[in-house]
């Protein structure tokens, strides 16, 4: 499958403006700042909550847990995205029981990545409460399921692809749609 560029659609700059747009909605609809904690599915979801836990302490002054979720044996088609897929650490080294947890993925798209992360969160306690974040909503749900904060709703076909790029991880912070060519 090959893949073309169609449009741009956030760069550096709009990136971290979202970022800091989220991390005031996160403090405005959570008053008990103290009980939050941001979990990041990995990959770029893990950098994104870093990034958000920044913004957040330097509005509120104080220091916000972040840690990285890996959902790989979580997947319902954990067969069928590789014959021997890479399973990375979970990163979670502080107590989730009764915390807000803020959960941050890149790109929210048919919800089933979603799922799985609940299902890997709730392995490791019961937390007051789950919200989630996403950099983007692209649509075509395929479970029941919503961000409490969304950065950026981007409308699109079943044969385009949202790619989100990061700093840490691709050398840039872009937002770019893509095609799928035969």
């Amino acid at each position: 499958m090959v893949l073309k560029d169609k449009a741009k659609i956030m760069d550096a700059e709009q990136i971290d403006k979202t970022l800091t747009r989220i991390a005031h909605e996160i403090i405005e609809k959570n008053k008990d700042i103290e009980r939050i904690a941001v979990v990041g599915i990995r990959t770029r979801g893990a950098f994104l909550a870093e990034r958000l836990a920044k913004k957040i302490k330097d509005i509120e002054k104080r220091e916000i847990p972040v840690g990285i979720l890996d959902i790989t044996l979580y997947r319902d088609d954990l067969t069928t995205i590789a014959e021997q897929p890479v399973v990375h650490k979970t990163e979670i080294d502080f107590d989730i029981q009764d915390k807000i947890i803020i959960l941050i993925d890149d790109v929210l798209y048919t919800g089933r990545t979603i799922r799985c992360a609940l299902d890997a969160l709730i392995d490791f306690g019961r937390p007051k409460n789950i919200q989630l974040a996403v950099l983007i909503d692209r649509g075509h749900r395929e479970l029941p399921i919503r961000a409490d904060s969304v950065g950026k709703n981007i409308p699109t076909s079943q044969n385009e692809v949202v790619q989100v790029k990061i700093q840490e991880v691709d050398g840039a912070d872009e937002v770019i749609i893509q095609e799928k060519e035969d």
